[in-house]
């Protein structure tokens, strides 16, 4: 008969296996908590660390400019941005909030009167003919024409309501978002270190360099999306104002977000260049038609200079993993797509040189 007792050594093994299986399984379990109480704050995080790196060269001139006080730096880093987010924000939301109530005010006392369209409208190329039917019968009966529709008015101001409140707490969060990056470049070399680290852990000796680019990609992203997108508003406002198109800022605003997130500026501007022309004369209303076009298209000459800029990887990888992260997690995945692609060409391609380079040595000594 075989012995039954299980060999000194074997048992040894298997209480190790059971030890260690304990272990991991406890440090999953802590690993999954952790995880799960930081959830809530991980983007506000993500976007105070991406702004710190995009902003850390403002940072050290700031910081040079006040006599090399971090502290006063990064607190006047602080307010500013403070200022550039929440006022502009405030002003958004509450414009929004205004044109709705009026309407809505004006709609229910009866005194809401819509202008007949101009002759011209029904001339526009596709949609022209609908428009002025439809400007038309609003004219007319704007209370039959409002009942008529799908959605009812009813739904699209709930929509419109809960919207207007996503925007008022993205506002917020993106605040609490500056004061994250503001705090994080006191801490930038202790945190470039621990970066260098863990990717090291992934590409030995590449660390710092794998560091470098993600840094340098996030930076070429603010430039070449973000600051494109700003570029685009700001001038689409500067002319939407002087032509005294109603709720200027709003339309600026929704320019932006499109531009962020690469819906071209021509599918917002378009329609008011067109609508501009059913009030103003011919000669301005074409000469600001060509002015929105141009800001339309100025990202297509923008994006090759800034895009890429500073960053040792081809823009079309940059702009794939921008495009590509923000539809798999929306604007936060601007930034890290193009890390995530940026870094990974960056092994792929070091890996395929070093094979390359090992044929070659082998192939010279045979």
């Amino acid at each position: 008969m075989n012995n039954p007792i299980i060999s000194a050594p074997d048992a040894e093994f298997s209480r190790k296996m059971m030890s260690s299986f304990i272990q991991i399984s406890a440090l999953v379990v802590l690993v999954y908590f952790c995880l799960e109480i930081v959830a809530p704050f991980v983007s506000l995080v993500v976007w105070g660390l991406v702004l710190a790196v995009a902003i850390f060269p403002l940072h050290l001139k700031l910081t040079s400019a006040v006599g090399g006080n971090e502290k006063i730096a990064v607190t006047i880093m602080i307010l500013i941005g403070l200022v550039i987010v929440v006022l502009p924000g405030w002003m958004m939301t509450k414009s929004s909030i205004l044109s709705i109530m009026g309407f809505a005010a004006d709609a229910k006392a009866g005194t809401l009167v819509i202008p007949p369209p101009n002759e011209s409208v029904a001339g526009w190329p596709i949609v022209g003919q609908r428009i002025f039917e439809f400007w038309s019968a609003a004219a007319t009966n704007l209370e039959e024409t409002l009942l008529s529709l799908d959605p009812t008015p009813r739904e699209m101001s709930e929509w419109l309501v809960r919207r207007i409140g996503s925007l008022a707490g993205g506002v917020l969060q993106f605040a609490v978002s500056v004061i994250i990056a503001g705090v994080a470049t006191l801490y930038s070399k202790s945190g470039y270190k621990l970066s260098c680290a863990i990717l090291t852990r992934i590409s030995p000796n590449r660390g710092q360099h794998l560091t470098d680019v993600s840094i340098a990609t996030i930076r070429s992203v603010t430039n070449g999306v973000l600051g494109v997108a700003v570029i685009q508003a700001i001038l689409a406002g500067i002319g939407l104002m002087i032509m005294g198109v109603p709720h200027a800022g709003i339309i600026a605003a929704v320019v932006l977000i499109t531009a962020i997130i690469q819906i071209p500026a021509l599918l917002i501007l378009g329609p008011v260049a067109f609508w501009v022309f059913s009030f103003a004369a011919p000669i301005p209303a074409t000469i600001f038609a060509v002015y929105l076009l141009l800001v339309s298209l100025s990202d297509n000459v923008l994006k090759p200079i800034l895009l890429g800029r500073g960053v040792d990887l081809p823009a079309v990888i940059v702009l794939i993993g921008a495009i590509g992260g923000m539809i798999q997690y929306g604007v936060i995945g601007l930034f890290l797509g193009a890390v995530i692609l940026g870094v990974g060409y960056t092994i792929i391609s070091r890996w395929i040189q070093t094979a390359d380079d090992s044929a070659a040595s082998a192939a010279e000594s045979g």
